[in-house]
Order: C-alpha cells, then sequence, then structure tokens
C-alpha cells in the first residue's frame, strides 16, 4: 500500500525517528502504526546489539537537587560522539534520567534500568533514532537529615561536584555561596578526599616511600629520612586534601580558613562531610 506524507509525519512525531526511517517502518508493516513503532523499537535494540562493543565516552553529568537541598542526585550518560551528546534528544534523555535516579533514590545504574522498563525503553528508542550507543555509567543518589548539599556542574556538562556539609544551623544563603565556590574548587582541583585522615593508609606509604627514595639518591642521611618524608607528606596533604587546600580565588587563604570565618561569624560548627566528583574521563566508574 501508499505510504502518505501525513502517516509518516505522525509517525515522526509520536517517535521522534527520521523521515526516512519511518517510511521504511511504515511500508514494512504495511501502513499498521502500532507494527511500526514496534520496528523502530526493534530497530534501536539492533543499533544497541550492533554498536556494544563501541566506546561510549562523550555524554554529560546531570544533577538534580531538591528546593531544601537535603536530597541530590547526579548522572553520569555517555555517548560515542560529542554531536550526539549536544542533541536534544540524548539531552533530554540525560535530563529524564536524572529524574527518575531523584523519584527512585537510585545509586546503581543497572539497577535503576531493570526497575523502569519506560526508561529502558526510552534509552533503546534514543539509540535507535542517534544510530549510537548509549549507556548510563554511574549514578548516585544522597540524602541529608541535618545538613544540606550544594551542587556545581561545570559548563558543557562534562564535570559535575556534589559538596554536602553537615551541622548547618546559621547562615544558609551565606553557605550556599561559600559552598559552590568550593564545589567550584572540587572540580578545579580534584582533591582525593576531605581531611588527611581519610587518605588510604596504602596511598601514604606509597608516597612516604617514594619520598625516601628520592632523598637517598640526593645522597641525603639515613638518620634524616623519615623528616624529609614527614615534611613532603604535609605538602602532599595541602594538595590534595580538600580542607587543606589553598582557595582558588584566594590563595592566601586555604578551604580550612573559609569554613572557620563562616562559623566564627554564624556562630554554628558547620562542617564538610564529603564531596563527589563525577568527569566524563575518569577512569574509574
Amino acid at each position: 500500500m501508499a505510504i502518505t506524507a501525513t502517516q509518516v509525519n505522525e509517525l515522526r512525531q509520536k517517535t521522534g525517528a527520521g523521515m526516512m526511517d519511518c517510511k521504511r517502518a511504515l511500508t514494512e508493516a504495511n501502513g499498521d502504526f502500532e507494527k511500526a513503532i514496534e520496528i523502530l523499537r526493534k530497530k534501536g535494540a539492533s543499533v544497541a546489539s550492533k554498536r556494544a562493543e563501541k566506546s561510549a565516552n562523550e555524554g554529560m553529568i546531570v544533577i538534580k537537587i531538591s528546593s531544601d537541598l537535603k536530597k541530590v542526585s547526579m548522572v553520569e550518560v555517555n555517548c560515542e560522539t560529542d554531536f550526539v551528546a549536544n542533541s536534544a534528544d540524548f539531552i533530554q534523555l540525560a535530563n529524564k534520567v536524572a529524574e527518575t535516579a531523584f523519584a527512585t533514590e537510585a545509586q546503581d545504574a543497572k539497577k535503576m534500568l531493570e526497575n523502569d522498563v519506560n526508561l529502558k525503553n526510552i534509552l533503546t528508542d534514543v539509540m535507535g533514532k542517534v544510530g549510537e550507543k548509549i549507556e548510563i555509567s554511574r549514578v548516585i543518589t544522597l540524602k541529608s537529615e541535618t545538613g544540606l548539599f550544594v551542587s556545581y556542574v561545570h559548563m558543557g556538562s562534562k564535570l559535575g561536584v556534589i559538596v554536602k556539609f553537615d551541622n548547618v544551623t546559621n547562615g544558609v544563603d551565606e553557605l550556599m555561596e561559600i559552598g559552590k565556590n568550593i564545589a567550584m574548587q572540587v572540580a578545579a582541583m580534584n582533591p582525593i578526599c576531605v581531611y588527611r585522615e581519610e587518605v588510604p593508609a596504602a596511598t601514604i606509604e606509597k608516597e612516604i616511600d617514594i619520598y625516601k627514595e628520592l632523598a637517598r639518591k640526593e645522597g641525603k642521611p639515613e638518620s634524616i629520612l623519615d623528616k624529609i618524608a614527614l615534611g613532603k607528606l604535609n605538602k602532599f596533604y595541602q594538595e590534595n586534601c580538600l580542607f587543606e587546600q589553598a582557595f582558588i580565588k584566594d590563595n592566601s587563604k586555604s578551604v580550612k580558613d573559609l569554613i572557620e570565618e563562616f562559623n566564627k561569624k554564624n556562630g554554628s560548627k558547620t562542617n564538610i562531610s564529603l564531596f563527589k566528583r563525577f568527569h566524563l574521563s575518569d577512569e574509574k566508574k
């Protein structure tokens, strides 16, 4: 049977698929609308299968946070090319993933998709439309009773940060401003933890061994190697622990100074309890 332009346009409006894909699907389905939709969906599944071994290193980070700042979700959705990452269909999908994660308080991308058939179908449909592998690589949801969250997504949506503050009693508006700056600090300086006490013992041992070996090669006596290593370890903490880092907007201050000044001004005991940083180039996800 002849397929009309009206039929093609109607299917395109409903599915978002391209004109030629819609025409081919309607032709194969002999004008049966529901069957044509099924054909298009299978095309998406076929794309997913064919592209399974492809690398999906582009994409975007999306953060959704509650109005009271006590609940937040951050997701990373990936595709193969920056072109698709900037497309309306992909952006809409990524935002849908963030909304779903927030509503279900998801912590695991695979389980979230298994529990939400509608989201899985939307993802498959978008894959069929753009012709690329798309995957949800990371999902996290955090909640707080006594603290609050501040979030930051860097321009281009390839890097996102969440910072949690506990014991928040006064000066919330001021803390929001400070928190945004600290989140930007995490984005720019990529600390490994908040406090030096949180640095893994294995990391400390490795650093000490390196410092001692370098000092030996410089001809330093064995009796002072420990002292030298300790001095360099303090420098390591200042560079890698958020609380001790020099503030990027004013390097005469540390992040610790910012928090102490805030607490003194507001008569509070607010502290940074954690941060989460998602970057598209992260090796460990």
